[in-house]
């Protein structure tokens, strides 16, 4: 029997989730990688093959890797003088799809006019390069999510390739439950450890309120707090159409941050992380042996999937220390994101989802699946997708931690929190 979530796990040209995901930008690139006049990139997004390269006034082109005359790739293009040029017969291109020459066609011959190459908007911003895979006369703003504005050198970016279907990978940050296990699973209660630590050893169960919202989904897990008797230790997570997650990893003051889990084919996806350097230059002084937010990359490869590929993968079991795993930490594998890494891409490229057997802890997962369902059944009908044509929705949202003893609606008491950090922050400025 087809596993009931094809609908939406499935993301080639053509299908549900995929023609949803073309209705917005996507981070598909670091600046740095596209040079003047350099050789081009391969880039592979929602099974579709693509070269990315960067002409002699710096503009960014990005189109389809077969040239429209015989079908050579143009990888193996030449980029120079305003275009690529495929090695094949000479015919050329400009960042905007049109044929400039016919090298092998005598000048009276020419039909230019009459070719164009299948090109997608780019567009950057912060040193990322965003594409719109979508019909370009519907493209909206680019998003306007915090940690996207905020200045550059305030940002960590993070691209990692993640050998999993990009719903493996979103539902893992989604999940917030595992990180007292996964992540914390060595650690004791104990009176040496900070009240975020204690909270998550002292009760590895936490209970769950959960609403759909205009950008997607949201969730608060909630526990008595550990340091406060009386208080309730919240942890806010939201799920932002069509791919980004804003899992609480740190504070709410400091959770300045947004991820994607962006398909690349249906059985591999890209990590794209957006994260303030401020709370991961203070996760990395204050976390226990074995759960820093690093990674760890090896040289970009040219292949379609040789990009942001981790030391750590499935080949070296993830680099995994047994009697580590006995004596120091719960896993025996080092850094937070790796263990993330590890158990999403241990089920396989694509999880065959009858074989899971769903619990309460599992409650933002089953509802985001509902979700995604709903919306991709409502874009075939004709429906909009959420935020697709109003973006402006993601600019304030903020997940992450914290403690109250306050009572009354979860979400108004989420937002109060939001809205005291904003307002202190403008104060301070």
């Amino acid at each position: 029997m087809a596993d009931q979530y094809e609908l939406i796990t499935r993301t080639g040209p053509g299908t549900p989730m995929g023609e949803l995901m073309r209705q917005y930008w996507i981070p598909a690139a670091l600046s740095s990688e596209l040079v003047a006049d350099g050789p081009p990139v391969r880039i592979m997004l929602l099974g579709e093959k693509m070269i990315a390269f960067r002409d002699s006034a710096g503009r960014v082109g990005v189109m389809d890797h077969r040239c429209p005359h015989r079908c050579a790739s143009l990888f193996y293009g030449r980029n120079e003088e305003g275009g690529i040029r495929c090695v094949y017969h000479g015919w050329k291109f400009d960042v905007d799809g049109n044929c400039l020459d016919q090298l092998n066609i005598p000048p009276h011959q020419h039909f230019k006019d009459k070719v164009h190459a299948k090109t997608y908007l780019a567009r950057e911003r912060n040193d990322v390069v965003w594409i719109y895979m979508g019909d370009k006369s519907r493209a909206p703003d680019l998003p306007p999510f915090e940690a996207c504005l905020a200045p550059k050198e305030r940002v960590q970016l993070r691209f990692v390739k993640r050998d999993c279907n990009w719903l493996q990978a979103v539902e893992g940050d989604l999940d917030t439950s595992h990180v007292g296990v996964l992540h914390f699973g060595a650690a004791r209660p104990s009176s040496k450890l900070d009240s975020d630590h204690r909270d998550l050893t002292e009760n590895r169960a936490p209970e769950y309120k959960v609403l759909e919202t205009p950008h997607g989904l949201t969730y608060g897990a909630y526990r008595p707090s550990a340091t406060q008797p009386g208080a309730v230790y919240w942890r806010v997570a939201h799920f932002l159409f069509p791919f980004w997650i804003m899992p609480p990893v740190a504070s709410l003051e400091h959770n300045v941050m947004v991820r994607a889990f962006i398909p690349m084919d249906d059985e591999h996806c890209m990590f794209v992380g957006f994260e303030s350097l401020s709370y991961m230059r203070r996760n990395d002084r204050n976390r226990m042996q074995g759960v820093h937010i690093r990674d760890h990359l090896l040289p970009n490869e040219t292949g379609w999937l040789g990009r942001y590929r981790m030391v750590e993968n499935l080949d070296n079991d993830h680099m995994i220390d047994r009697e580590e795993q006995r004596s120091v930490s719960f896993t025996g594998i080092d850094g937070i994101h790796t263990q993330d890494q590890a158990v999403t891409e241990s089920m396989g490229g694509m999880v065959d989802h009858s074989l899971e057997n769903l619990a309460p802890s599992d409650i933002a997962i089953a509802r985001n699946r509902r979700m995604l369902m709903n919306t991709a059944k409502s874009f075939q009908s004709g429906i909009r997708p959420p935020s697709a044509d109003n973006p402006r929705v993601y600019a304030d949202v903020r997940g992450g931690f914290y403690t109250t003893e306050k009572d009354g609606d979860w979400l108004s008491l989420h937002k109060d929190e939001v809205d005291k950090l904003r307002a202190a922050a403008l104060a301070a400025e």
